[in-house]
């Protein structure tokens, strides 16, 4: 060692022995640091070793080392951050020491693992409800600590103190980027989102016009959609009530040119917005058709002001989506989202669905308890597989395709006892006992999984399928989405009501597409009443039937496929009251009979579908034929067996220009006939009295 180095040693152990005898100022950065392990219990020795360097040249240094120097503080606080993002951590200021007075004597500075100490223990206040958010902090002793000496009068800072041991994993390297110390958003990006914000622009695409202009990869700006969304809200923040207001006003002028629309909203302690919620005339009367089974979708927020954003949609008699209501919220909590049901209940005079599907979300389970007592509740799938890649693609690596493929027929297995075996069998082949959402997921079971919910009235909700069709139609008045004020004019004319051409149109190219495929009586009976939808259904049953054979027993039949031996269903038919039910449950659950029953129907020498089960809610009509439907009379019978002949008619019709003309030409000529035909002013008052109960 050379003389310099031992002078070095010399004067900076006589510095350290001198501030040992006297009482240091300790500043925390963090009050809660105050009851951490002591760092100098783990490492006290501020001696430098023999192999301190003394180029102050830091370009080439990778790893700290006792007596590592730097110039300022700053400095080696940056260095240390650097290696930590390297390793997989990041740091904090942990607590400064040194005599009272600046420049008198020795200060250490010590930087620490951003997991370094203990969580405080809050308080619990009964008046204000506790976030239940777990700390990251486990009391890691890792830490950098540097000490400033004085020579010459050009004053240094070395590292005098040094522990690089984890009690916890450290992150990869495109995990590590995602902790807060390494995230931020510049002055020009806040500028940029702010812009964005006010055109109404979605924060998912935000992020890509972002990486877009940086030329980075997906998923790489330094900063995550929580971020933005953050940053958004404290936009909002700045005037809150502005637009608000404007919202309210803009919703009281369409109250006045149109007082079918329908809106509620409340204010708090300080007069201003807190929630609301609308629904359009056209909704109200959609769901009195189709509102037997819902779904409730609070996953989306309104960008421009980060608020959730709760939408009310239905499946109708051709499987389109249709929009019952929307609800604005400032806080998605138990207060809100049971008013929230409580309005939407309001706004369809009453009357509660069979069944609705929300988001995994407990505030919103109990909400929908109380507020809904005869109502079904379950979990929407797409909802849940939404979240999959985030839950199991990380644990899954590359079984994670195979485990999903598995998920799915787990989902979609009819019997309780083949799904829970199945389900121990899936754990065990792809070691998830540990999985908390493995385990969270089979606790809830029976509001998502298909065998325990087919006693319940879905809709085709259940359909992993339908969730492409129901996306793309909330991205319709999403995308479009400015600011607050306008938000319900466009969702009024993005959902109400510029393509209903074009959804006509698809519905009669669908009626011109059936085609039979059994030859049966059924079939042809079936495709004359059903929507072309509800019939693809029913027609796969149909030709599903073909392979199960029906054995009489004493209370019923019992069906099984004809490869089986043993199993089945059984069907309970009664003739004399045409009435045909099966263990299966596919008619409560679809609408549809299932092929089982349909086996039966046909051992049976039945030519026609009975009635009652080919329900209304699948059948072709209008609006007004549905109405006259609630009220059994002969008038409605008869206009319901109009609707099917007319149906049938226009099926037949469509097969060729030659039928097709000659339909055209009868059909004008009934119709003059018709409207010859006087109508008698009993009738006209008590069809009257049918449409006003409505």
């Amino acid at each position: 060692m050379s003389v310099v180095s031992l002078l070095d040693l010399g004067c900076e152990k006589n510095i350290l022995s001198h501030q040992e005898d006297i009482h240091p100022v300790v500043v925390y950065d963090d009050p809660s640091d105050q009851r951490s392990l002591s760092l100098d219990d783990i490492s006290s020795a501020d001696d430098l070793p023999n192999e301190t360097g003394l180029s102050l040249e830091l370009t080439n240094e990778v790893v700290p080392y006792i007596g590592q120097r730097f110039t300022s503080h700053d400095s080696a606080y940056e260095f240390y951050s650097e290696f930590a993002k390297r390793c997989g951590f990041s740091i904090r200021r942990h607590r400064t020491e040194g005599k009272d007075g600046v420049g008198k004597g020795l200060t250490r500075r010590y930087f620490v693992c951003h997991r370094a100490g203990n969580s405080p223990v809050k308080v619990a206040n009964e008046n204000k409800p506790q976030r239940n958010r777990k700390s990251s902090r486990c009391g890691c002793q890792a830490y950098l600590r540097i000490s400033k000496t004085t020579e010459l009068g050009i004053s240094e800072w070395r590292v005098t103190g040094f522990v690089d041991h984890h009690n916890h994993e450290l992150l990869e390297p495109n995990q590590v980027r995602f902790l807060p110390a390494y995230r931020n958003i510049s002055e020009n990006d806040k500028s940029r989102i702010f812009m964005y914000a006010k055109t109404g622009i979605s924060v998912q695409q935000m992020m890509k016009l972002l990486e877009l202009e940086k030329c980075v990869e997906p998923g790489y700006l330094p900063f995550t959609e929580k971020d933005v969304r953050n940053l958004i809200q404290s936009f909002r923040k700045l005037d809150p009530e502005e637009d608000s207001m404007d919202l309210l006003k803009m919703c009281s002028n369409i109250k006045e040119k149109d007082r079918s629309f329908r809106f509620e909203y409340t204010l708090d302690l300080n007069n201003n917005l807190e929630n609301i919620a609308w629904s359009y005339a056209s909704s109200v009367e959609a769901y009195e058709m189709f509102g037997d089974a819902v779904v409730f979708d609070t996953t989306h927020r309104l960008t421009a002001f980060d608020m959730p954003l709760g939408i009310w949609i239905g499946v109708n008699n051709y499987g389109m989506p249709c929009f019952f209501s929307c609800v604005l919220l400032r806080e998605e909590n138990l207060s809100s989202l049971s008013w929230a049901l409580k309005v939407f209940l309001d706004f369809m005079n009453g009357k509660a669905p069979q069944t609705i599907l929300t988001d995994q979300n407990m505030c919103l389970k109990e909400a929908v308890t109380a507020e809904m007592p005869t109502t079904k509740h379950a979990l929407c799938i797409w909802l849940i597989v939404a979240k999959f890649p985030s839950w199991f693609n990380s644990v899954l690596g590359e079984r994670y395709n195979e485990w999903k493929e598995e998920f799915y027929r787990l989902y979609n297995l009819e019997s309780i006892d083949e799904f829970e075996l199945g389900w121990r069998d899936m754990i065990y082949s792809f070691g998830l006992h540990s999985n908390r959402h493995i385990a969270n997921l089979f606790a809830l079971r029976s509001l998502w999984a298909v065998s325990y919910l087919r006693s319940h009235f879905m809709a085709g909700l259940t359909n992993t399928g339908q969730s492409k069709s129901i996306n793309a139609f909330i991205q319709r008045f999403l995308s479009a989405q400015t600011r607050l004020p306008h938000f319900v004019e466009q969702v009024a004319v993005a959902v109400d009501f510029k393509d209903q051409a074009g959804e006509q149109r698809t519905m009669q190219q669908n009626l011109q597409n059936i085609n039979l495929k059994t030859g049966a009586p059924m079939e042809a009976h079936a495709a004359s009443v059903l929507t072309p939808f509800a019939f693809t259904k029913l027609q796969e049953q149909l030709v599903l039937a073909a392979h199960y054979a029906s054995f009489q027993i004493e209370d019923g039949f019992l069906v099984r496929h004809h490869t089986k031996l043993q199993g089945g269903r059984k069907v309970y038919w009664d003739l004399q009251l045409g009435i045909i039910s099966c263990s299966c449950d596919l008619f409560k659950f679809s609408g549809i009979l299932c092929r089982h029953a349909l086996r039966v129907l046909s051992t049976g020498n039945c030519f026609q579908i009975l009635e009652r089960y080919l329900p209304q809610r699948w059948r072709r009509f209008n609006s007004s034929a549905f109405k006259l439907q609630s009220t059994p009379t002969d008038h409605g019978e008869k206009v319901i067996r109009l609707q099917s002949m007319v149906s049938t008619l226009v099926s037949e019709s469509s097969k060729s220009m030659e039928r097709l003309d000659l339909a055209t030409e009868q059909v004008s000529i009934l119709l003059s006939r018709i409207k010859e035909q006087p109508i008698s002013t009993s009738f006209v008052s008590r069809d009257a009295t049918v449409h006003r109960s409505f």
